[in-house]
């Protein structure tokens, strides 16, 4: 994986999918009513493509770099934002905003010290495993609740 610098933070973008839109709607267009000019229409699909492909890459390369950061805080507890982005090469930047995504996602569950920036109370939660046989579902949101449960502990629904 090449690192770039701010990829993570810059690198999608929900502009350039409405332009690669514009650019496939127009090349599609163009073939409507079929003549000698349609063929320049295979032009506008490509940079259309082109533009889809390179934001699926950098939807991709998120998650990777998610998984990084993740690993990195997971193999030190104690790290720091600039101690992580010294051994990974990642700015601080995309750190940054990479550990509000874990934490937003329950991936990463704990604090930051204020005085030394050392990640502290740090839990990487588990996965809660419910066999099929004995799951049920909220007949409101669709939840897997355990047999005991009388309410929905997702959306209060009664079981």
């Amino acid at each position: 994986m090449q690192y770039k610098r701010n990829q993570y933070s810059e690198g999608f973008s929900i502009c350039a999918l409405i332009i690669a839109g514009a650019f496939l709607y127009w090349g599609i267009e163009s073939f409507i009513p079929l003549d000698a000019w349609s063929w320049w229409g295979f032009i506008s699909i490509g940079i259309g493509a082109a533009i889809l492909a390179s934001q699926i890459y950098a939807i991709a390369n998120r998650s990777k770099l998610r998984n990084v950061v993740l690993a990195e805080f997971t193999q030190n507890p104690e790290a720091t934002v600039e101690d992580v982005s010294r051994s990974t090469g990642i700015s601080r930047k995309d750190i940054n905003a990479i550990v509000l995504d874990l934490k937003a996602s329950n991936q990463l569950i704990g604090k930051f010290n204020s005085e030394t920036g050392q990640i502290k109370h740090m839990s990487i939660p588990e996965k809660e495993i419910i066999s099929e046989e004995r799951a049920k579902f909220c007949s409101n949101c669709g939840t897997p609740i355990k047999e005991a449960a009388q309410y929905c502990a997702y959306c209060g629904a009664q079981i």
